[in-house]
């Protein structure tokens, strides 16, 4: 069975300092907000670690970005993972910044020959710097490139093949951009090399009328859930994270949506 987590967020410390009962098995920590700090996050993070795995996840690595690598970030981001021991490490599949300005955003790119070359090269770099293995997210996005020389399933399975990075596989980022980009979900689900995939993600999206904005401010839509439990089977035994990011609930609202998984998963004939 899947162990089921959710998003460390500050607006939980309270609740989670006191000890109150808790049913999910573990939380992901967003790298960035303890890389930086000596402070009550770092120590909140510290606490949590004690009672529970954490795995970091990552927003500015830009891996794609014209800056790279960012020397002095490699070096506090392996800092935090020597210090917390994460059982997975990730970040994603994009890029956030160019020539030093980060835009605060998780940008596409072209699914060319050439960008996956890129890619593969950059995530070699990253990974013998940690020294241990990474994980890529698929990004939800709202362009696409008529250079593109493949489909970003066809991308980001090669990628892995080659670099050795695992995949962790957005869940709602697929179906946001079936429907903006026109593609089958099922069918981008179907083709990726599931033995790679380490981790999944589900949020919740708004739709704005004229396309589907991954916004992590709700509950995760019917569809996603319908797509979801479509590869329930292969989905069997991989960490499952449940992100809500803007209009946070309480945690015991957040855990249980992320709990649905779960009995989705049991719900699966065996």
């Amino acid at each position: 069975m899947s162990s089921i987590g959710v998003g460390l967020r500050k607006e939980h410390y309270p609740y989670l300092r006191k000890g109150e009962p808790v049913k999910i098995s573990w939380f992901e920590a967003i790298t960035e907000n303890y890389m930086d700090t000596q402070g009550r996050p770092l120590e909140m993070l510290e606490f949590i670690r004690e009672n529970f795995p954490v795995a970091l996840h990552g927003v500015s690595l830009s891996i794609l970005g014209g800056t790279f690598p960012d020397k002095k970030y490699l070096e506090r981001w392996k800092a935090l993972i020597q210090r917390i021991d994460p059982f997975l490490v990730s970040d994603h599949l994009c890029w956030t910044e160019q020539s030093g300005n980060y835009l605060h955003d998780l940008l596409p790119f072209p699914f060319t020959q050439e960008f996956l070359k890129f890619a593969v090269e950059r995530a070699l770099q990253v990974q013998e710097v940690l020294g241990r293995k990474i994980l890529l997210e698929n990004v939800s996005t709202y362009l696409s490139f008529p250079q593109s020389e493949m489909t970003e399933w066809e991308f980001i399975s090669e990628l892995s093949q080659k670099s050795g990075c695992g995949i962790l596989l957005d869940i709602n980022n697929i179906y946001v951009n079936s429907i903006n980009h026109g593609f089958s979900a099922h069918t981008y689900l179907d083709s990726i090399p599931w033995e790679n995939v380490g981790q999944i993600h589900l949020a919740g999206h708004t739709d704005t009328g004229e396309f589907l904005f991954d916004t992590h401010s709700r509950p995760v839509a019917k569809e996603v859930w319908d797509l979801f439990s479509s590869f329930a089977a292969k989905i069997q035994g991989i960490p499952i994270l449940l992100e809500w990011d803007e209009d946070i609930p309480s945690f015991p609202e957040m855990e249980e949506e992320a709990l649905k998984a779960k009995s989705l998963l049991e719900s699966v004939p065996k």
